[in-house]
């Protein structure tokens, strides 16, 4: 009886999870538009995407500041923005996490590109990044790399955090021969 129990319970949270799991908008294709959008940075200004046309974007979604993996991948960001000026490009980064909660995470690991707050969920599920555990939402750890034209260049859909911004910098490398090969 006991066993039963158990198991009514295991596929009852199964039939509530998993759906919720799943809740994520579809992510945008490669060669698509990128979802326009306006944020406020961790210093309270709005960013949009749109600001940045004529520049490449590494628009980057993470769970939560100031947590292990969050904090390799942003301080691998950080200390790889020279070669991202380099390649024309600006990292942005979003969270569900408030503006101030943000501006702690920038002081603390000494960030100075953009940390965008989506507190409303809104452009994180646009982006097919959000992740609903029932109460707690949160983004998936993706990543989408915009073209100058504001298309979709590539999508990364599985990121390992410590290495990350390397791999970013090498699509680039690879995005930018192609380019002025075909000029």
């Amino acid at each position: 009886m006991l066993r039963i129990l158990l198991l009514v319970i295991v596929v009852a949270a199964l039939v509530i999870l998993v759906p919720r799991l799943m809740s994520r908008s579809a992510m945008p294709a490669a060669g698509t538009d990128a979802p326009n959008f306006t944020l406020p940075s961790q210093e309270g200004t709005p960013v949009s995407l749109k600001d940045y046309r004529g520049k490449w974007v590494v628009l980057y979604f993470y769970p939560k500041d100031q947590t292990p993996g969050c904090s390799r991948e942003a301080h691998n960001f950080q200390v790889d923005q020279p070669k991202y000026a380099e390649h024309n490009a600006v990292v942005l980064g979003v969270s569900v996490d408030s503006v101030d909660s943000h501006k702690k995470f920038c002081t603390k690991e000494g960030l100075n590109f953009k940390l965008l707050a989506d507190t409303s969920h809104q452009v994180t599920d646009s982006y097919g990044s959000l992740t609903n555990l029932g109460l707690v939402k949160f983004a998936a750890r993706h990543t989408f790399l915009i073209d100058p034209v504001g298309k979709i260049a590539k999508v990364y859909s599985s990121v390992d955090p410590a290495r990350h911004s390397a791999e970013v910098l090498a699509q680039l490398d690879e995005l930018e021969k192609t380019t002025a090969a075909t000029r």
